[in-house]
């Protein structure tokens, strides 16, 4: 996964400049999509809580704030990710990650994603991921690009939080370590049941 995130932007910068989708407007994207509290295939917050403690070891504190305040926005997710990523970046970049996805009644699996970003950074990273997953019809759904949504970036317990959407699915990618290229997630994610060097 790491020699994945050396093909870095060289050539990602110009093709984002035309791959890039609109970004999708915060407004256009209401909590009443979420998952309602209680419902049996969702995840409530002590359950992601504790698989974030386990995940993410000595930033439990920091990661149930993250949680706590995703829930918050987005409600309650019926299905969450953990995984790792890389990613880098020279003004245009590139995301690389692998995990396994938890739902309710579909079991688990693994899953893949990338993606290009575009922004004003430059430098590498790896970090761990927690994604909650909203609105999810069935896994296959999740094979597709999910659009970063306008002004839906955030820090707080030391985690970078974002929010990325594809028609009514929302996905809420919750890393660690990577406060400092936030900004660089104007781009998109896509979601794959097998690893590819593609990010388009």
């Amino acid at each position: 996964m790491r020699s994945r995130s050396t093909f870095l932007a060289a050539a990602a910068f110009a093709a984002l400049v035309g791959a890039l989708p609109l970004q999708v407007s915060a407004q256009s994207v209401h909590r009443a999509y979420a998952s309602s509290p209680g419902n049996p295939n969702s995840f409530n917050s002590n359950e992601l809580v504790e698989s974030g403690h386990q995940f993410f070891g000595s930033a439990s504190r920091g990661i149930a704030l993250a949680l706590q305040e995703a829930i918050r926005r987005w409600g309650e997710p019926n299905g969450y990710i953990l995984g790792q990523e890389a990613s880098g970046a020279f003004f245009g970049g590139l995301r690389y990650g692998e995990g396994k996805l938890f739902t309710r009644n579909a079991g688990d699996r693994r899953i893949f994603w990338q993606g290009p970003s575009l922004g004003f950074d430059v430098g590498g990273d790896g970090a761990r991921t927690m994604m909650l997953v909203y609105n999810m019809p069935f896994t296959e759904a999740l094979y597709k690009r999910f659009v970063g949504i306008d002004g839906s970036a955030y820090f707080i317990g030391g985690f970078g939080v974002t929010a990325v959407a594809a028609d009514e699915m929302i996905v809420v990618p919750i890393r660690a370590g990577v406060g400092a290229r936030l900004g660089v997630n104007v781009g998109y994610l896509k979601f794959t049941s097998e690893p590819t060097w593609n990010p388009f």
